[in-house]
C-alpha cells in the first residue's frame, strides 16, 4: 500500500491543481500529428519540464509519444503514448490522471533492452530525442542504445513550436499568476524606505509568490538555466551589466550569484526598477514597474515615457500579425530617432538584443522579439515585453506580458495598471 493518499497532494482549499486529463490528452494528440506530418515514427521526451507539459508531472522517466501513423499509435491498433518511469511509478499515474488517464505508465525497462521493448509496441524506426534540451552524455547514451532501430533524429523545435500556443486552460493559469504578482508588487511598495535594501525588497515579494504556491524555480532553455525571480535594482546598480542576456544586470549578492539584488541601500530620487516573475503551477508571468523614494528628475519621467511609447510601437506590430522580427526593428528604431541607441537594453558594450521574449512554462520561450525571427506570433502566444534604459546612475523602463489573441494584443500582468511610476 501507497504510503501517502490523493488527499496529500492539492492545492490551497483542497483545490486539486494537477493538469487536466482534457489538457494532456489533446498534447499528446497534437504532437503526435505534428511527428507524421515531419515523418518522425515517435518522440522519447525526457525533458522534466515537457514530461510535465505532456505527462501532468516531472517523475525521472521517458514519455514515449509515437506518430499518428505509427503502427504503435492508438489509432493505428496500438498503445499510444507510454510513460516510462523509473521512480516514482505511483506519482506519475497519479500526476498523469489516475484511472481517467490518457496515458499509459509503465516501469522503465532495463536501458539494454529499450529498443527490443519499443519494437514490440510496434515502433519501427528510433524515435527522435530533445537534442536541444538534454545534456549531451545523457543523450548520447540513448542513442547508443537506440542504434538497432536506426538514426535518432532531433524533436526538440517540434516540441518548442507546438508550446508555443497556448491553450484556454494555460491562460487561466497566467492570469491567476498575474493576480498573484500583483500582490508581489504591493509587498515591494509597502516595503520601499530609504536605506532598505534591494534584497529586502526582494524578499517582500518573494515571501507572497511562495505562500501562494511558487515552486522555487524558474526554468529557462538557454545556458545557464539560472534567473532570479525578483530582479530589484537601484540607482547606480541598475546599470551594472552581468552575465546574464537581459537589459538589466545588478550586482547580485556575490559573484556566484552575479545578477540581480544586491546589498545596495535604497536612496532618494533615484530610479528603482522592479522586474517581478511569478509562477503558478507552472506558468511564467514577467513584469516590470519603476519606483522612487521622493521623486525623479523630469529627464527620468520623459525616458519612462519614452519607453511606454516603444513598448507600444511593439504591441501594435504584434497585434498586426507582423513579424517579430519587424517588431524589433520598429521599436529599435524608435528607441533610436529618441537618442537612446547606446543605451537600449543595456549600455554599450553589454546590451541585449531583443525587445520581448515569449513566455509559458519556461521564461525564454520562442518567439522572441528580435533579429532573425521572421514569423508572426500565433493567436495564443505569450509574450512578455519589456523595453529598457541603462545607465550609468541607474534604469529605467516597463515590462508586461501579452497575449495575442483575434482582436491583437490582451495584457495579462497588471491589467488596467498604467502605474508605471510609484512614488513611496
Amino acid at each position: 500500500m501507497a504510503s501517502w493518499s490523493i488527499d496529500d497532494f492539492s492545492g490551497p482549499n483542497g483545490e486539486d491543481w494537477r493538469v487536466p486529463t482534457s489538457e494532456i490528452e489533446a498534447r499528446v494528440n497534437q504532437l503526435s500529428i505534428s511527428l507524421a506530418e515531419a515523418n518522425i515514427e515517435a518522440a522519447l521526451i525526457q525533458n522534466p519540464v515537457d514530461l510535465y507539459y505532456y505527462a501532468g508531472g516531472r517523475q525521472n522517466g521517458a514519455l514515449l509519444v509515437p506518430a499518428a501513423d505509427s503502427t504503435a499509435s492508438i489509432d493505428q491498433g496500438g498503445d499510444g503514448a507510454t510513460f516510462y518511469v523509473r521512480r516514482s511509478i505511483s506519482r506519475a499515474k497519479f500526476e498523469a490522471g489516475g484511472d481517467d488517464s490518457p496515458i499509459n505508465i509503465e516501469q522503465f525497462p532495463s536501458l539494454r533492452n529499450l529498443a527490443d521493448s519499443l519494437s514490440s509496441r510496434g515502433i519501427m524506426r528510433a524515435p527522435s530525442l530533445q537534442f536541444g534540451e538534454i545534456p549531451a552524455d545523457f543523450c548520447q547514451k540513448f542513442v547508443s542504445v537506440l542504434t538497432p532501430l536506426g538514426e535518432v533524429g532531433d524533436c526538440t523545435q517540434i516540441i518548442h513550436r507546438q508550446r508555443e500556443k497556448k491553450s484556454p486552460w494555460e491562460l487561466s493559469m497566467m492570469r491567476d499568476s498575474a493576480i498573484i504578482q500583483q500582490l508581489m508588487f504591493d509587498a515591494v511598495r509597502d516595503t520601499v524606505k530609504h536605506g532598505a535594501t534591494e534584497l529586502e525588497l526582494v524578499a517582500a515579494a518573494e515571501e507572497v509568490s511562495r505562500r501562494h504556491g511558487f515552486g522555487g524555480t524558474v526554468q529557462m532553455r538557454r545556458f545557464p538555466l539560472q534567473c532570479d525571480r525578483a530582479v530589484i535594482v537601484s540607482g547606480r546598480a541598475g546599470g551594472i551589466p552581468s552575465f546574464f542576456d537581459s537589459a538589466i544586470g545588478g550586482t547580485g549578492p556575490h559573484p556566484m550569484a552575479g545578477m540581480g539584488s544586491g546589498f545596495s541601500k535604497l536612496q532618494r530620487n533615484q530610479p528603482i526598477l522592479v522586474d517581478l516573475v511569478h509562477v503558478h503551477r507552472g506558468y511564467v508571468v514577467d513584469a516590470t514597474r519603476m519606483f522612487s523614494i521622493g521623486q525623479l528628475d523630469n529627464t527620468w519621467h520623459q525616458r519612462l515615457s519614452d519607453m511606454v511609447e516603444v513598448s507600444n510601437s511593439v504591441v501594435d506590430t504584434l497585434g498586426k500579425g507582423e513579424d517579430c522580427s519587424k517588431a524589433w526593428e520598429k521599436g529599435s528604431e524608435l528607441a533610436k530617432s529618441m537618442g537612446y541607441g547606446d543605451h537600449l537594453m543595456g549600455m554599450m558594450p553589454d546590451q541585449s538584443k531583443f525587445l520581448g521574449h515569449s513566455v509559458g512554462l519556461q521564461l525564454d520561450e520562442s518567439p522572441v522579439v528580435a533579429r532573425g525571427f521572421d514569423r508572426p506570433l500565433v493567436d495564443g502566444g505569450v509574450m512578455a515585453i519589456e523595453p529598457k534604459l541603462v545607465f550609468t546612475n541607474g534604469s529605467i523602463g516597463i515590462e508586461d506580458t501579452w497575449v495575442k489573441t483575434d482582436d491583437g494584443m490582451e495584457r495579462v500582468t497588471l491589467s488596467g495598471n498604467t502605474d508605471w511610476l510609484i512614488d513611496c
